[in-house]
């Protein structure tokens, strides 16, 4: 049986259409100064939204507050102010993932850390743009990526030699052999250089993960867009979720709260801040964690 529109609706499905078609036409139509058709205006790019890296996730910061990094173009890009809800999941996350970490043989982790290399190789380019959108030099930025590149892949060889360097053979009186070996501390948390960019990040966190920790990391403020990109270096390179954790947003804000979780074992900060030093300190004297500063790039 046949259908047939009435006219009410075939007028109003054609009123619909019209505007579009209108407009694609006076696109088409329209000339530039010297009489040739003008080009249709170009798409508009799609810009990055800045995240935080939890559990091998890419999730919004749960406080909804964002914090603000001009480039040397103009552009603006908005970064996550992480909060304390945001860094108690990624200990959860560096907690659960630990063990089995530690439990890979140093062979395993070698590999994947060796495949994190390969990965900022792939994206050097990349890395070198943002660094040179931040403020750096052409020729500083193309430095600081291959130092980043050849940091990684010393400590890759590391995996499995560290623990016949720093074990002994202890002598003792009775016919038995008695010997110490390292083993990793655990979850640590770490505030990364604030005046450097990516080979900062990549030497701290790199000789944490190669003994079998997990690490929660806060990035400097001012080079916070360099630790998301290697966030997606890190979740393309068969790390386990959760063995690394990238966090972005203010170091007077999540201070207190790395240093005062009972669930992490170590905190690890780089600068030189007396007033940061003496906090550090105190609130980790609750559970007795071990506490590594240096001013190293700061």
């Amino acid at each position: 049986m046949a259908v047939t529109k009435s006219p009410a609706k075939a007028r109003t499905a054609k009123a619909s259409v019209k505007p579009v078609v209108s407009a694609i036409e006076t696109a088409s139509a329209s000339k530039a100064g010297n009489g040739t058709p003008a080009a249709v205006n170009e798409r508009i790019n799609v810009m990055k939204t800045y995240k935080i890296f939890i559990n091998g996730q890419f999730p919004r910061t749960e406080s909804g507050r964002y914090y603000t990094i001009k480039t040397s173009d103009g552009s603006v890009l908005n970064m996550c102010l992480s909060s304390r809800k945001d860094f108690r999941n990624a200990v959860v996350a560096a907690r659960n993932a630990q063990e089995k970490w530690e439990g890979k043989t140093a062979y395993n982790r070698s590999q994947i850390i060796y495949r994190i290399a390969e990965m900022l190789e792939t994206r050097r380019s990349q890395f070198e743009l943002e660094l040179v959108s931040l403020g750096m030099s052409k020729n500083i930025a193309q430095k600081e990526v291959s130092a980043a590149i050849d940091t990684t892949i010393y400590y890759a060889g590391w995996c499995d030699k560290y623990n016949q360097i720093f074990s002994t053979v202890n002598p003792v009186a009775s016919s038995h052999f008695n010997f110490s070996s390292t083993e990793a501390v655990g979850v640590v948390a770490m505030l990364a250089p604030e005046k450097s960019g990516l080979l900062g990040l990549v030497a701290s966190l790199m000789p944490v993960i190669c003994s079998g920790n997990t690490a929660i990391v806060l990035a400097s403020e001012t080079w916070a867009p360099l630790a998301v990109t290697f966030a997606e270096v890190l979740a393309t390179s068969d790390l386990p979720a959760g063995v690394i954790n990238i966090l972005t947003g203010k170091k007077t804000e999540l201070l207190s709260h790395f240093a005062s979780h009972m669930d992490v074992n170590a905190v690890y900060a780089h600068t030189s801040d007396e007033a940061i030093l003496k906090e550090l300190e105190t609130l980790a004297a609750l559970n007795v964690k071990r506490v590594r500063t240096d001013n190293l790039s700061d």
